[in-house]
């Protein structure tokens, strides 16, 4: 047939009308075709070579087959492990994976699901979790809210405060055993980098890590409790800080709140002559695969990256109920030869 097959000229050469046609080839959200006619439409559209337009599916359909996983930071191995475990989920449930970053953006992830609902995505993951702040965390409980109103499904990464299906991590639990196992190696004296706010997952590995010695009568000064951006520049710059006070003298060992940012603080510490394993012990927090070859080893906590993003795509999934399921997920600690035991053991 000369020039672009359309769907009436399916629906006249299977002999059905062109609500029926519309119906068994692009789906609808209130009405089913018998499977005779739908057969018939079927054969019809492959002998004329017709192709289905996907907005008019979505828009029969109610939803589109898109998944939106939001993240903070796309270039995070954190999120990155996380996103190929979504992908490879999504990929299985015949989902195209929809990545959107917030660059740590304040407000960006109500914007980024906004779109998404206008774009009639099937679900979103947020994989950042919550925030912290009153306000900015309602905003975007309110805009999940909304998204779950049109007919679209969600969940989250990282804790429960959101009111949705989430992949809940024990990061306070994992820090605090990190402390103890660093306190079994002989070590007494801490500095503490990042976790200071902005992220409520963050916050929780500082508070984590900080009450646990505490209880081992292994307290940190406030001072040795710095402040950084959860990146790799973030932790070099916090090191970098800390190696140039007096105060550090006196550590015998660091914990950077994220493996990425442990990454920045081994780099600042070699480039000030600090061997670390020998002058200075420092563990992280993931389990990042792409730093599992740094040298010295990494101590740090492994959180199950790639089930985190699989379980998040089952609970985006999941039919609606009354309450939200959640889904604990703990990390375990892997010792490295970052900490050995202070010097002199």
């Amino acid at each position: 047939m000369p020039g672009q097959v359309t769907l009436s000229d399916v629906a006249r050469e299977a002999g059905v009308s062109l609500a029926t046609a519309s119906r068994a080839l692009n789906g609808s959200a209130n009405r089913t075709v018998g499977e005779d006619l739908r057969r018939r439409v079927h054969a019809a559209a492959a002998r004329l070579r017709y192709s289905p337009d996907g907005i008019a599916q979505a828009m029969a359909r109610g939803r589109t087959t898109s998944l939106g996983l939001v993240v903070h930071d796309i270039a995070d191995p954190y999120f990155a492990a996380i996103a190929a475990g979504v992908a490879a989920a999504a990929d299985e449930a015949g989902l195209m994976l929809t990545l959107a970053s917030t660059g740590r953006r304040p407000g960006r992830e109500v914007e980024i699901v906004t779109q998404l609902e206008r774009q009639r995505a099937r679900a979103v993951i947020l994989a950042g979790g919550a925030s912290g702040d009153t306000e900015s965390d309602g905003a975007v409980r309110a805009a999940l809210d909304s998204f779950r109103g049109v007919g679209g499904a969600v969940s989250v990464v990282g804790e429960d405060g959101l009111g949705s299906n989430s992949v809940v991590l024990a990061n306070r639990e994992g820090a605090a055993d990190l402390a103890r196992a660093l306190r079994g190696l002989g070590y007494r004296r801490f500095a503490v980098l990042g976790g200071a706010g902005g992220h409520t997952a963050l916050a929780d590995r500082r508070g984590g890590f900080v009450d646990a010695l505490a209880g081992l009568g292994c307290a940190v000064p406030d001072d040795l409790l710095l402040d950084a951006a959860p990146t790799r520049d973030g932790g070099h710059a916090a090191m970098s800080r800390l190696l140039e006070t007096g105060a550090a003298g006196e550590v015998e060992a660091v914990f950077a709140v994220t493996d990425v940012m442990a990454a920045g603080a081994l780099a600042a510490a070699r480039a000030a002559g600090v061997r670390v394993g020998e002058d200075l012990g420092v563990a992280g927090f993931d389990g990042i695969e792409a730093l599992q070859d740094v040298v010295p080893g990494l101590t740090t906590v492994r959180l199950p990256l790639a089930r985190i993003g699989a379980e998040a795509t089952r609970l985006a999934l999941r039919p609606a109920a009354a309450e939200p399921e959640l889904v604990p997920l703990a990390g375990e600690v892997v010792l490295g030869a970052s900490t050995p035991g202070p010097p002199g053991r």
